[in-house]
Formats: structure tokens, C-alpha cells, sequence
């Protein structure tokens, strides 16, 4: 990448990169951190020569239950939402680098400011900034095992979207991803077909990048829908679907062909054709889009591939995605119930590389944890 390229891409001059090049400047700013760090797509400690100390599985079971409380209240608190947007920005910020912990920190006080702005504007244009705060809390719960908090929050954005296409269709992504959490894949598959139908009827790749992004994650979580309750024909026609509306956009955005590779992976993983799966994987790996990828994105994949390699009994490739995801993403791999648990099960499977052994000490597991 040229330091023009480079520039542009982060918003600065190209001055400034050649300034940081040369030591001249300081990266002193997280906000910089984080979009250098996505531009490149490393984890931001890796720009200051350092690993954060990771959150323990207590703290983040405290920051869980925080989230919770201001969940379930329905107060309205006297409190200042100024520049509401900007922290939304920053915290959906953090997400795409699994900084975990931070979002969860966040959430309680950005829940209150929605709850505040709710009940002072009522249905204005701020309902779409409220609907990605709400948004936010039901991935992460999604992500932290928590199902039943996500649907909460979800249902919510819901409410806050009032009938709005563009905005239900936003809500619909975690109220299906809150579902499929629950084992209740055919909901999640009404709930985004109905999205698409109310979004557009057809849409197309010659719609807005904006609005055809949208029908095709949509689209794609239609298919992994689907493919939870082994249902491969409707899977393969949504993700064939989602693949036509992904050409000509960029993954960095989003939305683009290499996203739609990796759902139609795991759409093999969960129809049980993790041969499929680990093909489809390895190409798409391989792609420059893939690292333009949010660090939360490809690591969550890899963790899920991992499920893939030991179904087919290489517990040595299961551990190395784990370990890769790991050096993307350590929150994804450290925290997530998901992921102990895929850790846990390659330690059982037998003999394990040096890397996954010390990762799975570091974080306290063991062959006999569950």
C-alpha cells in the first residue's frame, strides 16, 4: 500500500503518514489506533508494541450483568446524551476489533442515553442511532452466551424501528442471530425473509451499496438460518442469492464476496459437510479480502472452522485456527463460551501444538475443563 493509498483510506494526509513513518509523530490517539489498526487489519496492540491485559471470565461475567440491569430498566434518567453518535461510532468501533470487555463497559451507559433520547424525541431520525445501540448489545450477548438478553435488546431495536424497512431490517440481524442462539432457526428464517420482502422485493446489485449491503447480510443470515435446522436447499439458494448482490462491493464495508464465502462455510459446517466447509474456508483465507475483515470477523470464523477441522478428526488444524484467532483476536478466543469450549474439546482430542497448550494455561483450561 502506498503511503497515498494509506492516507486516504484512514483520512489523513500524506504528509502525516510519512511523519509517523519517520517518528516524527506519535500514534498517541485510540481512535487513530483503531483506524490504522483496521486499515491494516491487525489488532491495535500490535501498533503499540504490546498485548492489553485480557478480562477475566469473572470480570466480563460482572460487565455481563451490568448489561443486564440496565437492560431491564425503564426509568428515564436525567443524564447528558450529548454526542451520542460519536459514541456509538467509537463503541461499534471497538466491536469490529473485539475489544470486548470496552464494549461492555460501554453499554450500560450508552442503554441509559438510549433510553433517555426514547423518551424525549420519541420517532425522530435519532431512532437509527438508537436501533444500532440496541444492535450492539444483542451481537455482543450473542457472542458472551447470552441468548435471552439478546432477544431483549433486539426486541427493542425492533420496537425503536417502527415499521421502517430500512431500519426493521437493521433490528431483524440480531433478533436472528438472538434466535438462531436459541435453537430456533425456522423464527430466524421468518423473521429475515420477511425483512427482505418489506426491504425490497428484488433487490439488486445496481441498488444504493448502502441498501443492497444490507439485503444481502440479510440474506446471508437467512441461509445460516436455514442451514441450523438442516434445511441445505433454502440455505444454497439464499447464500447464491446474497453472492450475486455481493459483487462489486468490498468486504472492508461490510458486505462483499468474501463475507458471503465464509457464511456459506459455516452454512456447511452446520448442514454437516465440514469437508465443504474447510474448502470453501481455505479459499476464501487466502483472499486479500480477508484481511480487510474486521479482526472480530475472522476470528469468530476461524473458531467456528475449528468445529469443522475436528469433525473430521484434524484436532491439529482445529488448534492452529484457534491459536490464529487467538493472535487476530484474543477476546474471541479467551472469552466467548463458544470458544472454550471448541479449546477445551482439541485438548481432549489428543497430543496439541506448544501455542494452543500455552493459550489454553493462560486463559485456565485444561484437558479435564469444561
Amino acid at each position: 500500500m502506498s503511503q497515498q493509498v494509506f492516507a486516504d483510506r484512514i483520512g489523513k494526509s500524506k504528509s502525516w503518514v510519512d511523519k509517523v513513518e519517520r517518528g516524527v509523530r506519535n500514534l498517541d490517539r485510540l481512535s487513530v489506533i483503531n483506524t490504522v489498526a483496521g486499515v491494516l487489519g491487525v489488532a491495535p496492540d500490535l501498533l503499540v508494541g504490546r498485548r492489553a491485559r485480557q478480562a477475566t471470565v469473572t470480570e466480563i461475567a460482572a460487565a455481563v450483568e451490568r448489561v443486564r440491569e440496565a437492560l431491564v430498566r425503564y426509568d428515564i434518567p436525567a443524564i447528558c446524551v450529548a454526542d451520542l453518535g460519536r459514541q456509538v461510532a467509537y463503541a461499534y468501533t471497538a466491536y469490529q476489533h473485539a475489544q470486548h470487555p470496552q464494549v461492555l463497559r460501554m453499554l450500560p451507559d450508552l442503554l441509559a442515553a438510549a433510553r433517555h433520547t426514547e423518551a424525549a424525541d420519541g420517532p425522530t431520525p435519532t431512532a437509527d442511532l438508537l436501533v444500532r445501540v440496541y444492535q450492539l448489545a444483542a451481537q455482543i450477548m450473542v457472542k458472551l452466551g447470552e441468548p435471552d438478553l439478546a432477544w431483549l435488546a433486539a426486541d427493542r431495536a425492533m420496537t425503536i424501528a417502527g415499521g421502517d424497512p430500512q431500519r426493521t431490517a437493521t433490528a431483524v440481524l440480531p433478533l436472528a442471530q438472538a434466535l438462531r442462539a436459541q435453537r430456533r432457526g425456522r423464527l430466524a428464517l421468518a423473521v429475515t425473509t420477511t425483512a427482505l420482502r418489506h426491504l425490497d422485493p428484488a433487490p439488486s446489485p445496481d441498488a444504493p451499496p448502502d441498501h443492497a449491503a444490507l439485503a444481502g447480510t440479510l440474506m446471508v443470515e437467512a441461509a445460516l438460518a436455514a442451514a441450523s435446522y438442516g434445511d441445505a436447499i433454502t440455505a444454497g439458494n439464499h447464500t447464491h442469492q446474497a453472492a450475486r448482490l455481493a459483487k462489486g462491493h468490498h468486504d472492508s464495508d461490510g458486505f462483499g464476496p468474501t463475507t458471503v464465502d465464509l457464511a456459506r462455510a459455516l452454512a456447511a459446517t452446520n448442514l454437516g459437510d465440514h469437508a465443504l466447509a474447510i474448502a470453501i474456508h481455505l479459499t476464501a483465507t487466502r483472499s486479500d479480502d480477508w484481511h480487510r475483515l474486521p479482526a472480530e470477523h475472522r476470528a469468530a470464523h476461524l473458531i467456528d472452522m475449528s468445529r469443522a477441522y475436528l469433525a473430521i478428526g484434524d484436532h491439529h488444524a482445529a488448534a492452529c485456527a484457534l491459536v490464529i484467532a487467538d493472535q487476530i483476536a484474543p477476546a474471541e478466543t479467551r472469552i466467548r463460551p463458544v470458544a472454550r469450549a471448541a479449546l477445551t474439546a482439541v485438548l481432549r482430542a489428543g497430543p496439541t501444538p506448544a501455542d494452543l497448550t500455552r493459550l489454553a494455561t493462560t486463559i485456565g483450561l485444561t484437558s479435564g475443563s469444561t
